[in-house]
């Protein structure tokens, strides 16, 4: 099944999915902008942004918050990724990564740390739900090497 969506980015241009036909798309969905978990793993794929774009991969970063505080947030840690807004949680919900949390006992809605990747086609090749930060960025780059022979 082909997914699509349009959704703006830190400066408000809108960024559509099959903009990206003929490319590894990394759609990652996380909580909060400048919280320490978000952080780390949106320094990890700056700090690895290049070796995706060697294999032909273009990383989008999604969360609810403004494209203002995806603007401070980039200029805060230098980050090299586009991040997208999704105030209303359209394309949050349609990949299935809204639902209950648990922090310090209380049982709260929130976005499910996950990652989707994306194939040439526009089709979802391989998901991470509820992700662990460590070790992340590189467990999607050792999918998109192993995908990528299979082609």
């Amino acid at each position: 099944m082909k997914i699509d969506f349009c959704l703006p980015n830190q400066n408000g241009k809108n960024v559509c999915l099959k903009d990206f036909r003929g490319k590894w798309v990394v759609v990652y969905f996380y909580p909060k902008d400048d919280t320490p978990g978000c952080t780390i793993e949106a320094i990890d794929f700056t700090r690895n942004i290049k070796d995706f774009e060697k294999l032909n991969a273009k990383v989008l970063g999604i969360s609810a918050d403004s494209g203002k505080s995806h603007c401070s947030f980039i200029e805060k840690h230098d980050l090299k990724i586009e991040l997208l807004s999704d105030a209303e949680k359209k394309v949050i919900k349609q990949f299935g990564v809204w639902g209950k949390k648990k922090l310090y006992g209380k049982e709260y809605e929130g976005i499910i740390r996950s990652t989707f990747l994306i194939n040439l086609e526009g089709k979802i090749a391989h998901e991470w739900k509820n992700i662990k930060i460590e070790n992340h960025v590189e467990q999607v780059l050792s999918k998109i090497k192993e995908l990528r022979k299979e082609d």
